[in-house]
């Protein structure tokens, strides 16, 4: 039970903003390059990967909607 409410509130603020996960399979060393250019850069790789998204559907035409 504990551990339910350790990260429950954490959970309802997720599902609030509208934070989902996203889980893909790439070759191990993709994600090593990608990993340690992202901390050679100081960057996080969420906020790469989310970056892209978003410039890639701009691309062809979709815009991301603002959650209200």
């Amino acid at each position: 039970m504990e551990n339910q409410d350790k990260y429950s509130a954490q959970n309802r603020w997720q599902k609030k903003v509208g934070l989902k996960s996203y889980t893909f399979k790439t070759y191990d060393t993709i994600i090593a390059a990608f990993r340690e250019a992202c901390e050679i850069n100081g960057v996080s790789q969420a906020s790469v990967l989310s970056a892209y998204m978003v410039e890639y559907a701009k691309q062809v035409g979709i815009e991301s909607k603002k959650k209200e």
